[in-house]
C-alpha cells in the first residue's frame, strides 16, 4: 500500500538491488540531532481494526504494525531501498530460486524469548494457511508448496526449511523478481507461536513482535498506546518513549487540537474543507510535508453481480465519470487517472488516454447492452470526508446516464468487509482505503486487487475480476529476474494493465499526493513523515525536540 518524490527515479532500480547497495543501506545514519524521550499523540477517527501482521491491511494500521513487528527484510527509512531486517545477510542461488537467510542472533520478542529460524518458518506457514484468512497470502505464491497450502492439502510450506537455529532456506517454484520486497511486507513479519496459541483470533489485539515498540494499552474506542521496546535489536532507536493513538477524533477537531499544540500528527490528514486555509497560512504550511505516492483511487465494479457482468456496462460506467470535477473537489490534490498504475510507477503506459468522459456514448452503450432505461445499484463508500462527497459526485454522474446508485456510507472496516464478501457490494469507491503500493513494483497493483488470488472471501479484489490468461501473463512478467531484461518485464506489465482496461473491472479516478501535518515540536527528516513504506509516518526514527 506506498512511495515519494525524491525516490521515484530509483524505484525501477530497486528491483535489481544487489548486495552492494544493501551494504550502504545498512549504514543508514539516523539524525545526529535526534533526542531520545517523550510521547507523541496521533489521532484517528476510526478505531484500529487489528495489529495482527497477517491480517492488518489498511493504511491506518500499516505503520503501527511496522513499528511492532519486523520481517527478514526492511527498507532504509523514508525510501524504498531494501535493507536486511531480522536477516543479517542472505544469498541467492544463480537460478534465482533459492534464498538462504542468516538471522541476527540475540533478537528478542516482546515476551523476552529469543527469535529463531523456527519462528520464521512458523510465521510463513501461518500467513499462507487458509485458516488465517490473510489478505496477503497470495504474495507468497512463488514459494514452493504454496498451492498445497492454499488448497488445504498441506499444513506447512514445502519450500521453507530450517537449516539451523539461525539459518532459513526458502525455495521458490519459479523465479520471482519481487521476492525480497515480499519478505519486507508486514505479512512476512515474524511472530511467536506461543503468543498466537494463547490469544488465537485475538492475537491482533494482543500483538507480540520484535519491533521497536510494543503494545502497552488498548482501550477499544478510546486509545492505543505503543511503548518503546528497550531491548530493540537496532541500536539507538526508537527515540520516542511512547506513542498514543487517540481514536474517535473527527479530523476537524484533530486539526484544531494540533493548532493548540495538543496533537502531534492528525492521522487522517488535513480535512479537505480546511486544506486551502492551512496551505494559505505560511506558518501552518511549514508544518505540512508533501510527498508523491504510488496511489490510485478507483471505483470497483463487481463482475459477479448483474449488470456489471457485462463488459459494455462496465465500459459505459468508465465513460460516465467526470474525473476532473472530482479532482477539483479535493482541492486539486491529485491528477485524473487513466489506468490502475499511477504515473510514477515503473510499467505505467504513458501514451494511453483511458476512457473519455462521454455521457452520451455511455448511454448509447447501456442501450446496446439491453438497459436503455439504466438500472439501480449500490455504491459503498467510507464515511470520512471527502469520500461521501466524492460518492455524491459519482452518483450524479451515474444519474446522468440513467443509473440510480444508492450510497452506503460506512466505517472503513465495514466497507472492507463488504468488498471481501461475495456478491455484496456492486460498486465501491475506494477512497480512504484506495491502493497505495505495498512495494514499488507494477506487480503489486495486480495480484491482490485485480488477480484471481485476491478475488476470494476477505480479499482486496473487490471487483471479483479473475482473468486466468492475465494471471499467466503476470506470472511470466515476474519470472524475468535479470536486471538487463527489466524493460521487457515492464512492457509485459504494461500489456497486462492495458488488457485490464479493456475488461474495465475498475474506473480509475485519480492519483493522489500525500500531505502529512505535524506539530512544531516534531523532529526528523521530512521523508520520515511521508514514508513510502511506513504509511504515513516512520515512528521508529522521528523524535520530539522538547
Amino acid at each position: 500500500m506506498s512511495l515519494m518524490k525524491n525516490i521515484l527515479a530509483t524505484s525501477a532500480l530497486s528491483l535489481s538491488l544487489g548486495l552492494a547497495s544493501l551494504a550502504s543501506a545498512q549504514d543508514y545514519q539516523p539524525d545526529p540531532n535526534a533526542k531520545p524521550g517523550g510521547n507523541i499523540i496521533v489521532t484517528y477517527k476510526d478505531d484500529v481494526a487489528t495489529l495482527d501482521p497477517a491480517i492488518g491491511y489498511d493504511w491506518q494500521n500499516w505503520s503501527m504494525i511496522k513499528s511492532v513487528f519486523d520481517g527478514l527484510m526492511d527498507y532504509v527509512p523514508g525510501t524504498t531501498e531494501l535493507r536486511p531486517g531480522l536477516a543479517e545477510s542472505y544469498e541467492i542461488s544463480d537460478d534465482g530460486t533459492t534464498f538462504t537467510f542468516k538471522l541476527r542472533q540475540g533478537v528478542k520478542f516482546h515476551n523476552g524469548r529469543e527469535m529463531t529460524a523456527e519462528d520464521v518458518k512458523y510465521s510463513l506457514d501461518r500467513v499462507t494457511t487458509p485458516a488465517t484468512q490473510s489478505p496477503g497470502a497470495g504474495f507468497f505464491g512463488s514459494i514452493k508448496g504454496y498451492d498445497a497450502m492454499a488448497d488445504g492439502s498441506a499444513t506447512s510450506l514445502e519450500g521453507v526449511t530450517v537449516v539451523d537455529p539461525y539459518t532459513v532456506k526458502i525455495e521458490l517454484s519459479r523465479p520471482d523478481a519481487t521476492f525480497l520486497h515480499v519478505m519486507a511486507l508486514n505479512f512476512a513479519s515474524v511472530v511467536p507461536k506461543e503468543a498466537v496459541d494463547e490469544y488465537g483470533t485475538d492475537f491482533g489485539k494482543h500483538p507480540v513482535g520484535t519491533g521497536a515498540f510494543k503494545l502497552a494499552d488498548w482501550t477499544i474506542g478510546q486509545q492505543l498506546v505503543l511503548q518503546k521496546n528497550a531491548d530493540y535489536w537496532r541500536s539507538g532507536v526508537p527515540y520516542l518513549d511512547s506513542i498514543t493513538f487517540e481514536v474517535g477524533q473527527e479530523p476537524i477537531v484533530a486539526l484544531l487540537r494540533l493548532q493548540k499544540g495538543e496533537v502531534d500528527v492528525p492521522g487522517d490528514g488535513i480535512p479537505p474543507a480546511k486544506f486551502n486555509e492551512v496551505m494559505g497560512n505560511p506558518d501552518e504550511a511549514k508544518q505540512v510535508v508533501v510527498g508523491g505516492q504510488l496511489h490510485t483511487g478507483y471505483i470497483t465494479l463487481n463482475v459477479e453481480m448483474a449488470p456489471f457482468d457485462k463488459v459494455e456496462v462496465r465500459q459505459a460506467i468508465n465513460m460516465a465519470i467526470n474525473k476532473d470535477r472530482i479532482v477539483q473537489m479535493i482541492n486539486g490534490r491529485a491528477t485524473p487517472a487513466t489506468q490502475p498504475l499511477p504515473p510514477s510507477m515503473p510499467g505505467y503506459t504513458k501514451d494511453y488516454a483511458g476512457y473519455p468522459f462521454d455521457p452520451a456514448k455511455a448511454k448509447e452503450m447501456l442501450a446496446e447492452a439491453g438497459l436503455p432505461d439504466g438500472f439501480e445499484t449500490e455504491l459503498y463508500v467510507m464515511n470520512t470526508d471527502p469520500n461521501p462527497r466524492i460518492a455524491q459526485a459519482i452518483q450524479q454522474d451515474l444519474a446522468a446516464i440513467g443509473v440510480k446508485a444508492d450510497i452506503k456510507a460506512l466505517a472503513q472496516a465495514n466497507v472492507i468487509e463488504a468488498g471481501g464478501t461475495p456478491k455484496t457490494a456492486p460498486m465501491i469507491w475506494s477512497g480512504g482505503m484506495a491502493w497505495i503500493a505495498d512495494f514499488p513494483d507494477p506487480s503489486n497493483f495486480y495480484g491482490p486487487i485485480l488477480g484471481c488470488a485476491g478475488a476470494v472471501e476477505g480479499g482486496w479484489n473487490w471487483s471479483w475480476y479473475c482473468n486466468k490468461d492475465l494471471d499467466a501473463m503476470a506470472t511470466e512478467a515476474d519470472s524475468i529476474t535479470d536486471p538487463a531484461k527489466q524493460d521487457e518485464r515492464l512492457q509485459k506489465w504494461s500489456d497486462v494493465y492495458m488488457k485490464v482496461m479493456e475488461d474495465a473491472p475498475w474506473v480509475p479516478v485519480f492519483n493522489e499526493n500525500r500531505y502529512t501535518m505535524k506539530s512544531t515540536r516534531m523532529g526528523g527528516a521530512d521523508a520520515l513523515y511521508v514514508d513510502p513504506v511506513s504509511i504515513p509516518v516512520n515512528y521508529d526514527y522521528v523524535y520530539v525536540t522538547e
